[in-house]
């Protein structure tokens, strides 16, 4: 039994005859009632009473009637909710993003996708790129931006840009010369992306770093967030690093106290796409990476103005002490 068999024979049912039926589906005669005459072989019963040159439907074309038309109904309805997705026009679209991307203007991608395509609803997640990036290679996503490195195996990778990762201070001593991973591994550390430790990117090649040059990294303070970090720098207690972008996007937020200044050797956040190598992406994933990737290059090239690669502290009171810039 076909969807065009049970098309067929509603139309028959309707309009009382084959070749009435073959006109208004653009067929001809044979076509239909050939296809009516299989039906009827496959259900092991007659539908019509051929009455002259018209058709009389038989007790068991009742029955199968409301059958039919709820059958093609659901295949519509099927078809229907797919070209939805297809075309944008409904759905729920998910990818996935690294921890701080609402830095880096992730409500506005988001916005312009709704802006485009309103009936379609989204969803963002993601708590760290590593995690982000098992989602993609397992399939519970399609699509994530990341900062790299992550895995990526089964995954194809395409970076959109870099952000140079800075060293902040309150003690202007600290950030004079060069910054090398020695000087940051001799001082007091905060770090944030406590709960994934090693599997942040930006600790990943810290800890490359160290470990190149033989040394360790023993944060005083870990912690979660990085408004948190600066926060705790800017009183004192301890260094920490910083990307441009999270700087710029953050403004009078950061604490005055603060200074910074670049990384001898430099280090960079690069973001990127991932999906899954040799997959197709749909239509809302495609578009989704044309609104992202505008933003972000709109992003990096705000950066190239602004913040300064290198800032002098403010003077810090602590217990009595005061440092100056």
């Amino acid at each position: 039994m076909t969807l065009q068999q049970l098309r067929y024979f509603l139309a028959a049912l309707e309009h009382g005859s084959f070749s009435a039926a073959a006109d208004a589906l653009f067929l001809s005669q044979p076509s239909v009632s050939e296809q009516v005459r299989k039906l009827e072989d496959e259900l092991g019963a007659k539908l019509f009473e051929r009455v002259g040159r018209g058709l009389v439907p038989t007790e068991a074309a009742a029955a199968l009637r409301p059958h039919a038309e709820e059958t093609l109904a659901g295949a519509e309805a099927a078809r229907e909710s797919v070209a939805q997705i297809r075309e944008l026009r409904g759905g729920v679209a998910a990818f996935g993003a690294w921890s701080n991307a609402h830095y880096y203007g992730s409500a506005e991608i988001l916005a312009t996708f709704r802006a485009r395509h309103p009936a379609v609803r989204l969803r963002l997640t993601g708590q760290n790129s590593a995690e982000v990036a098992e989602d993609v290679r397992s399939g519970a996503l399609e699509l994530g931006m990341v900062a790299l490195p992550v895995d990526d195996s089964g995954l194809e990778v395409r970076p959109i840009f870099r952000d140079e990762v800075l060293y902040a201070s309150v003690d202007p001593a600290r950030l004079r010369g060069r910054i090398t991973i020695d000087r940051v591994a001799a001082g007091p550390l905060i770090l944030y992306d406590a709960s994934w430790g090693r599997e942040d990117p930006i600790r990943r090649q810290l800890g490359e770093l160290a470990q190149r040059a033989g040394v360790a990294l023993e944060p005083v303070i870990d912690v979660e967030a990085e408004v948190e970090a600066l926060d705790l720098a800017g009183l004192g207690l301890g260094d920490t690093v910083m990307s441009r972008g999270v700087l710029m996007s953050l403004g009078d937020r950061v604490p005055r106290t603060l200074g910074w200044a670049p990384f001898a050797e430099p280090i960079h956040d690069t973001f990127a796409f991932v999906s899954r190598r040799g997959s197709r992406l749909s239509p809302a994933a495609r578009e989704f990476v044309l609104v992202a990737d505008a933003c972000l290059t709109a992003f990096a090239q705000r950066l190239e103005v602004a913040p300064a690669r290198r800032r002098e502290p403010t003077a810090l009171q602590i217990a009595g002490r005061q440092i100056r810039g």
